[in-house]
């Protein structure tokens, strides 16, 4: 909870805030599975969420969502600990497939949105970073696909998810991104393979957020198709060396202390680590996830337990930077990592 609070207090929220506003909180709760699973918005970041912005003022407050068609809002509510978070602070629960819709055009595309996501002054679109079967990424802008009937995902999947996916984040607008990074999944947005992060992400403009994120699991933003579209469309812009980013605890991140049976179990036998911290190392399995390493022998340096050392290997992040090849960044992105490792 405190590490969402402290970067939306050095975010830029509190300029798209208003005392008095009413505001919409909408996490991912695809099924009913705890965050630890890698698909579900931890109730914490969403607490912490909470907690700012009641102290700026804004004491209207919801939480809306609706599950993947087939599955229970109101489960997924219960089972991820949402019950408890609405009861602490008073707010309610709104479950979108028990609501209206109003039907919004753009792009020579209709599209019907439901009614309690478009009657809000602010809306804090709440994903969790993960990989997605169908379109690569799941984040901010595909999270908004919870804000639509179940007969509209239907239709999603029928005419392409990419290009309504864009659209609609066209017609619905974000007040503020706040993406769940602490444990996400490797492959599946049904959560299964989760890769600890422990991140907290905040920025205004989704396509924005996503096109950063897309780096940190291993996509070129234009991978995802319906970045593309978004950009195109004139959703935003990606991001890039002129987009202004704040990093907190850079010098003091958690150890990684991942779960061994977990999916980063796999790689084991090539990574020699030693402290590593949980968001570079993370960055490493997705790009591992990706790369044909059949053929490799060495092994690949990681953690704090490096700095100063040398070799010929391969090092990742700034801490093992006295390597012959090696990957800055603190942390790095596994798209960084990947090209290093294609040259291997």
């Amino acid at each position: 909870m405190k590490s969402t609070y402290d970067a939306l207090a050095a975010s830029d929220i509190c300029a798209c805030l208003k005392f008095g506003m009413e505001a919409a909180i909408k996490p991912n709760l695809v099924v009913p599975c705890p965050a630890s699973d890698g698909a579900t918005t931890h109730p914490l970041v969403v607490e912490g969420i909470i907690r700012f912005i009641m102290d700026f003022g804004i004491t209207k407050v919801k939480i809306i969502e609706s599950s993947w068609v087939g599955d229970s809002t109101k489960r997924a509510f219960k089972y991820c600990g949402y019950e408890e978070l609405a009861k602490k602070y008073g707010i309610p629960l709104i479950d979108l497939k028990d609501d209206g819709k109003t039907t919004l055009a753009c792009e020579d595309m209709e599209i019907d949105v439901c009614n309690e996501a478009l009657n809000t002054d602010f809306l804090i679109n709440v994903p969790v970073l993960k990989a997605h079967s169908q379109t690569r990424l799941t984040c901010c802008m595909k999270n908004l696909k919870g804000c639509i009937p179940d007969s509209e995902k239907r239709r999603f999947h029928t005419i392409g998810l990419h290009k309504p996916i864009a659209v609609l984040n066209m017609l619905l607008k974000t007040g503020y991104c706040v993406v769940d990074g602490i444990c996400g999944d490797l492959s599946f947005e049904e959560g299964g393979n989760p890769v600890e992060s422990n991140r907290i992400i905040v920025g205004k403009n989704p396509l924005t957020v996503d096109s950063y994120c897309a780096e940190l699991i291993g996509y070129a933003p234009d991978e995802i198709k319906h970045l593309l579209f978004g950009r195109e469309l004139g959703l935003g812009e990606y991001f890039s060396q002129k987009t202004s980013l704040i990093e907190l605890n850079a010098d003091d991140k958690p150890l990684y202390l991942a779960d061994k049976g977990r999916i980063a179990d796999r790689y084991t036998a090539l990574i020699d680590e030693d402290a590593a911290c949980s968001a570079c190392y993370s960055a490493l399995v997705f790009a591992l996830n990706k790369w044909n390493q059949s053929d490799f022998k060495g092994k690949i340096h990681i953690g704090q337990g490096f700095i100063g050392k040398t070799g010929d290997g391969i090092g990742i992040g700034n801490c093992a930077s006295g390597f012959a090849n090696h990957v800055t960044g603190c942390p790095p992105k596994a798209t960084d990592i990947l090209s290093v490792l294609k040259l291997k």
